[in-house]
């Protein structure tokens, strides 16, 4: 039992030391990224002006939003930090997927200005200086190539990977600015300017939409992407000692921080005993699930709280004292994690 929780408390350790260096380095590739953007935006705004470019304008709009979601990121980061306490029991890791929302939420907006905006441009075509437009943009995709190459390593993160959507963002924006130049320098067509604006309004939207249903999962705490719960199911019931689960519950705390809870029917033991049925369900759980914090209580068919139906794999939330058998404290073998309640 000693080498049981040993293991236990070694592996957890393992994980938090996981988890805090690779926040480390994600605080530092965002507080990187938020000074460089800064260059950038003083290039595209001093370059949109004077050459009379909607997309490059358009692009400066967007690094706005870049300073906006990379500081919101890097705060976040920070607040993850933050220990657990007595109100906020899981910590602040949640604070990373609201920043990871809004920025998600504000892309869409700022997209939806950037076609109001050719749409004008396309009805009254203004003159373009190309030249101006090649250098500012040529600043902006390089610093912006450096800062994602940063970003990219920590995309598992959902804030930075919402972070990095800005930035590669603003690559795709700078590129089709030099394609707009290179049109009007060799043709003098002047509607590419707003068209390609039209073009990187509908990317950045497209990406955010995707990023806005992933945090929404998250906050809604549907079950992780990539997790099969059949196959979870299956291979719970295939552990030796397991007769059968219901209500159990998937979720997210974060982005890669996976949590499970659910009841789990064995044959009448004692506690010493059913710990072995414990310790391979969660070590099964970590290794095929990547599911690091698990509560798992144990019932028999001898002393079972009836709570939702009998074979319910999922069971709908209800008010415990009107819904629920009520039974002795004792007729049932609740376990939290690794340790007996």
């Amino acid at each position: 039992m000693k080498n049981d929780m040993k293991a236990r408390v070694q592996m957890h350790n393992h994980h938090n030391h996981n988890h805090n260096h690779a926040h480390g380095l994600a605080k530092e590739s965002l507080r990187l990224a938020f000074f460089l953007t800064i260059l950038i935006l003083l290039a595209e705004l001093v370059g949109g002006f004077l050459s009379n470019s909607l997309a490059l304008l358009s692009d400066a709009g967007h690094v706005v939003t870049d300073l906006f979601a990379l500081g919101l990121a890097w705060f976040a980061t920070v607040q993850t930090e933050r220990p657990p306490n007595e109100r906020k029991t899981f910590g602040y890791h949640r604070v990373g997927i609201l920043a990871a929302l809004a920025n998600a939420a504000t892309l869409i907006v700022i997209a939806l200005i950037i076609a109001g905006e050719a749409i004008q441009r396309f009805a009254h075509p203004e003159p373009v200086q190309p030249l101006t437009m090649f250098l500012a943009a040529t600043v902006g995709i390089v610093v912006n190539l450096f800062i994602g190459f940063g970003l990219q390593k920590e995309q598992e993160n959902l804030n930075v990977r919402a972070a990095l959507l800005h930035v590669l963002g603003d690559v795709g924006a700078s590129v089709a600015v030099i394609v707009a130049g290179v049109v009007i320098l060799l043709t003098k067509w002047t509607p590419i300017d707003p068209l390609l604006s039209v073009g990187i309004a509908a990317l950045i939207a497209f990406g955010s939409w995707r990023l806005l249903r992933e945090t929404a999962d998250i906050l809604l705490e549907s079950v992780p992407r990539g997790i099969d719960l059949n196959h979870l199911v299956e291979d719970m019931r295939q552990m030796p000692g397991v007769q059968n689960v219901h209500d159990l519950h998937v979720w997210s705390i974060t982005s890669g921080m996976y949590a499970l809870s659910c009841h789990v029917l064995i044959e009448n033991l004692p506690p010493s005993d059913s710990s072995l049925i414990l310790r391979s369900l969660t070590t099964m759980l970590s290794n095929n699930y990547r599911i690091g914090h698990t509560t798992i209580q144990f019932e028999s068919d001898a002393h079972r709280k009836v709570c939702c139906e009998i074979d319910g794999l999922y069971c709908r939330m209800e008010n415990v004292e009107e819904h629920c058998e009520h039974e002795h404290a004792h007729d049932v073998l609740p376990y939290e994690g690794s340790k007996p309640v």
